[in-house]
């Protein structure tokens, strides 16, 4: 039999529960400061000290982005956030200027007037600084400057109150015993593995809609030393044609910290990469365009390929529950899991995390649709992000989700045809990137001057090959020097 204590609210002010202690976790903390001046993270795992991987993060093994929509969100509620990342190895990639993009619809020019950005570094470090910030030091648990304090070897098991309003949590410790712990406020931000439907569901709340599309998308990643002398290189990226009837096949190499290329591949059902070394290097160069397997034939691997299948898009309707309990908000992958292809994860996290600090300032938790107000704001960033990952997942044989209607069809032609335009015209790709960077709605490709632009095409020829600078394509040709 488990032992019940409870955990009362103290008397000198409000507390606050955020259930999960990875990235939205953290920046959901960030979110509660000054409104909250006790804040619990519950977390099941260890934190690592510094950039170290963390047991409930696997798929930090692979390319990932934080594309200036989210980056912005975080700098809101983190000031000086990008600073201490580029201090520490990452790099701000300029878009679409150090971006090597081979689109379904060709190459994408390099202009010369930047867009947007995307911060780019390994997993581990990206969390670590973040995770730094909060809770102070070298990010390990315990009580961060602000009143935020991790319980670590913690899960919790339930939701605290009734149908109307939320009171606080149980939770399980590694060792069996249970506590309830009363708080002001929750916020759910426990990723993919979330049981929020359920936990509303036995308070009487809810129900909770879903909607998964599953392209079947499997990743293998490796790490490759990047050749000397070259002290910084673009993003490059060979994306799949989803119209094809054929499995999406794809990849990109991100240079990141410590003198490193991180390569990942993917492929979608009936077309996955494997696991053996021996393939990885065959696999990229089957792709539509052979550039990066140029680049890291040669190359010295660091360490072994890291396979990974989480990769479904999950959406859950919260801000659509018949009925919704006060005080109780869920954001990040808890809300809308993405194809970590498209890069828009971390940035939705970050993205609703600002959305909570933004009601919490403008109506306060004195509000008696605080909470929902706070889901609707977070539904609108995921939605958008959403609609670009499943607009194109849906296509894929024998995706999970389908088939995709007349207006997916429409949709789908117009983009390509609008990617085709981008090739040639900086107006298009200044506004597909407002979208992709998630700064702007999808309805920002509707406006009349993107239409036009469109339907008239692209105002220069066709790339006949990547626009490689002289040092990138003397590298690519074999003339740069290898470790």
């Amino acid at each position: 039999m488990t032992e019940l204590i409870t955990f009362p609210v103290h008397a000198v002010g409000v507390r606050a529960v955020v259930i999960g202690g990875g990235l939205a976790g953290m920046l959901a903390a960030a979110a509660l400061r000054g409104t909250a001046g006790e804040i619990l993270v519950v977390e099941p795992d260890e934190l690592p000290v510094g950039p170290a991987p963390r047991r409930g993060l696997p798929q930090a093994g692979h390319v990932h982005v934080l594309w200036s929509g989210g980056v912005r969100a975080v700098e809101s509620l983190l000031p000086g956030t990008t600073e201490r990342w580029l201090a520490a190895g990452a790099r701000r990639i300029p878009v679409p200027t150090d971006v090597l993009a081979y689109s379904s619809q060709g190459w994408l020019r390099r202009w010369e007037r930047d867009t947007h950005f995307v911060i780019a570094c390994g997993r581990d470090l990206l969390d670590a600084v973040v995770r730094a910030q909060v809770l102070g030091g070298d990010g390990a648990a315990g009580r961060g400057g602000a009143g935020v304090t991790v319980l670590e070897r913690t899960r919790a098991v339930g939701l605290l109150g009734c149908a109307r309003r939320v009171t606080g949590v149980v939770v399980r410790r590694d060792d069996g015993a249970e506590e309830k712990i009363e708080a002001e406020l929750v916020v759910d931000a426990s990723g993919r593995a979330s049981r929020s439907p359920w936990f509303l569901a036995g308070l009487g709340a809810g129900p909770v809609a879903q909607r998964v599309v599953d392209s079947g998308l499997v990743y293998a990643s490796r790490l490759f030393r990047a050749p000397a002398g070259i002290d910084r290189f673009p993003l490059v990226s060979v994306s799949a044609d989803a119209h094809t009837g054929r499995p999406g096949r794809s990849a990109s190499l991100l240079p990141v910290e410590n003198g490193q290329w991180l390569v990942t591949a993917s492929g979608t059902r009936g077309g996955e990469p494997r696991r053996d070394p021996r393939e990885f290097e065959p696999f990229l160069r089957g792709l539509r365009h052979p550039i990066i397997a140029d680049l890291i034939s040669g190359l010295e691997p660091v360490g072994d390929v890291a396979i990974s299948r989480s990769t479904r898009n999950v959406r859950r309707y919260y801000e659509k529950a018949g009925t919704w309990p006060e005080r109780f908000v869920v954001v990040g992958d808890a809300v809308a899991a993405l194809n970590p292809v498209y890069g828009h994860g971390m940035a939705v996290a970050a993205q609703g995390a600002a959305a909570l600090r933004g009601q919490l300032l403008t109506t306060g938790l004195g509000d008696p649709r605080f909470a929902r107000r706070v889901q609707r704001d977070i539904a609108r960033h995921a939605s958008a992000a959403w609609d670009l990952a499943t607009g194109q997942d849906i296509f894929y044989p024998g995706a999970v989700g389908g088939p995709p209607g007349s207006v997916d069809r429409l949709l789908a032609r117009y983009v390509d045809r609008m990617l085709r335009t981008a090739a040639g015209s900086f107006l298009v790709t200044r506004k597909f990137t407002d979208v992709t960077s998630l700064q702007a709605s999808r309805s920002r490709l509707m406006v009349p001057s993107v239409v036009l632009a469109t339907a008239l095409g692209p105002r220069r020829p066709p790339l006949s090959g990547p626009p490689l600078t002289a040092e990138e394509r003397a590298l690519l040709v074999g003339g740069g020097t290898r470790r």
